[in-house]
């Protein structure tokens, strides 16, 4: 009765345009089955990859889904980033027949980071891939602490049959895989020159895991992810299975490298080639809204999901490397208050939108909380610079044909939207939305 009741959902808003149906079929599947979870995940033949942390997920579990589908793997993913409950379940059933019977080698889901510890009473993965731990939605989510005690305490009673794969520059992460008993296998950079000049303002901690000393950084490549060690307690990175400067790079963007990284070391993990993933590296494309690329009435998009200060910081890092070399002139701001994006967006305060600001060129900004960032952005000019405009529009669809119409023929319009916007952004673009 769940099965034909979520199929039946899922046929209706597919058939109407509504949108892709990644949510609603699983949250009716669930009410009328609360164990479907369960049931579905005892399905999977080979096995479950969980993709959790605060940034990258969608794009990491994108990249891995596409290495295994390449090796000729059927793989059942919430391409849509649905990473709730009910969008898991969704995915699922999405992969079964008629009959409920699920046809899926491997099950790669992206999982929100406080969802962690409840899926994991239901499931038994053969990978947990961590990628990072950042201050996300200030009014859902405690501090990064917190959050990784609660991984510690859901993954460390798991068979030890279980690989955990952990970002090592990530200190809360490092320190979180020392202590579990599982195979724990470390990613991360090993590139000085991309330090970053200076500890950003949106840096989460700085301090020992461990012992709560300071920790001493050789340099910092985002946020707190560096090189480190604390001089106290001897606390220290561990070492990375992976060298960082022998893999491409894909999209734009250093902490792309490191959803490069996560991907790559899973699949080498699983047995597959090195060229192999290299050559589907080489040829991937973004997942929706992440670096994601359109063309709307001849002009050139990227869309780029910046929904925190640590993602916002890199995508305006990679915005304004691409406008140094006079390709990036026009950019639209799109913030929202919704329970996607975290009703609470004092967040922006901590992003540095003064390198933007400083580059100069046209800035629309619009959503919600539209004079919100107008503010921001206006305290971010140190003096009235002449080659800066800030356009404010209250309508999307107003502020999307603006930045259209400011932005040149040979250029790309960089969109930088928070969740919910980036939706709304993708569903005036395309003519389709996420359900």
């Amino acid at each position: 009765m769940s099965l034909g009741a979520a199929k039946t959902v899922t046929s209706l808003v597919r058939l109407l345009r509504l949108g892709a149906a990644s949510v609603l079929p699983g949250a009716i599947a669930r009410r009328l089955m609360p164990e479907v979870l369960t049931l579905l995940l005892q399905q999977v033949k080979q096995g479950v990859i969980l993709v959790v942390g605060t940034n990258g997920k969608t794009t990491t579990s994108l990249l891995l889904s596409t290495i295994l589908e390449n090796q000729g793997w059927r793989v059942a993913h919430n391409a849509t980033g649905a990473n709730l409950i009910n969008g898991l379940v969704t995915t699922l059933l999405d992969n079964t027949n008629l009959i409920g019977q699920l046809d899926a080698d491997y099950a790669i889901l992206e999982v929100d980071e406080n969802v962690l510890p409840l899926l994991l009473l239901d499931c038994q993965p053969q990978f947990i891939l961590g990628l990072n731990l950042f201050r996300d939605q200030l009014d859902r989510y405690g501090e990064v602490d917190t959050i990784s005690q609660k991984w510690q305490q859901a993954i460390a009673p798991l068979p030890t049959e279980t690989k955990v794969i952990l970002n090592a520059d990530d200190p809360t992460l490092c320190l979180l895989g020392q202590q579990l008993p599982q195979k724990v296998l470390f990613f991360g950079l090993s590139e000085p020159e991309s330090y970053l000049e200076e500890i950003p303002h949106a840096v989460d901690s700085i301090y020992c895991p461990s012992c709560g000393n300071s920790l001493e950084y050789q340099g910092v490549y985002l946020s707190h992810l560096g090189d480190y060690h604390c001089p106290n307690c001897g606390f220290n990175k561990s070492q990375l299975a992976v060298n960082s400067q022998e893999w491409p790079q894909i999209l734009i963007g250093l902490y792309n490298k490191y959803n490069t990284l996560a991907a790559g070391l899973v699949a080498q993990e699983m047995g597959i080639s090195t060229p192999a993933i290299y050559d589907t590296i080489k040829n991937f494309r973004a997942a929706f809204g992440r670096a994601e690329e359109l063309t709307v009435g001849g002009k050139h998009v990227r869309i780029l999901l910046s929904k925190n200060p640590v993602g916002m910081n890199e995508t305006i890092r990679a915005v304004a490397d691409i406008q140094k070399k006079g390709g990036a002139s026009t950019k639209l701001l799109v913030l929202n208050d919704r329970t996607p994006d975290g009703t609470d967006v004092s967040w922006i305060w901590d992003v540095d939108t003064e390198k933007l600001v400083t580059l100069g060129g046209t800035i629309v900004v619009s959503g919600d909380r539209v004079y919100d960032m107008a503010l921001r952005l206006n305290y971010s000019q140190p003096s009235r610079a002449s080659n800066f405009q800030l356009i404010i529009k209250e309508d999307l669809q107003e502020a999307i044909t603006t930045a259209l119409e400011h932005t040149p023929s040979n250029e790309t319009l960089h969109i930088l939207p928070t969740y919910s916007a980036m939706l709304e952004v993708r569903g005036l673009l395309t003519g389709r939305k996420i359900l």
